[in-house]
């Protein structure tokens, strides 16, 4: 699985003009999976996701995590991060899972973070999302399991 993971003030997932997914301070992460993902990569994206120190300390260093401040998590589904562009003018999405197993994992990746960290929302498989957000920092990083 593969996942961009972004600081934010606030973020919202908007599907026919109705918030379906909102959170204060945490991490958006934009969710690919590809063909050969389990749920044992989602549960390792996951816990890298809650784990990854990209919140100030009180000097001023990425040093705390997403669970040590409590912040929100948006997770939101995006099959398009599984593109290869190495190469031409269009991008190639052949190590993308196809659309059911990607359904599947992401339904999965969603159980388990509501088992495991009560400040989760979520966009939607599949919807055309309206995704807003404010980048605190900038703050962007590129995470795989």
């Amino acid at each position: 699985m593969i996942s961009i993971i972004q600081r934010v003030s606030s973020a919202t997932v908007t599907v026919n003009n109705q918030d379906i997914g909102k959170i204060d301070v945490g991490i958006m992460a934009l969710v690919a999976v590809e063909k050969a993902d389990t749920s044992k990569e989602a549960e390792r994206l996951l816990e890298r996701i809650l784990n990854y120190r990209i919140f100030a300390d009180d000097n001023d260093r990425m040093n705390l995590s997403l669970r040590d401040i409590n912040g929100g998590l948006l997770l939101v589904p995006q099959f398009t991060l599984a593109a290869d562009t190495r190469k031409g003018n269009r991008p190639s999405f052949a190590s993308a899972a196809p659309p059911e197993q990607g359904r599947q994992l992401f339904a999965y990746l969603q159980g388990h973070a509501k088992q495991i960290y009560p400040q989760v929302e979520f966009g939607e498989f599949g919807a055309d999302m309206q995704v807003a957000l404010v980048n605190n920092g900038p703050v962007t990083f590129t995470l795989s399991s």
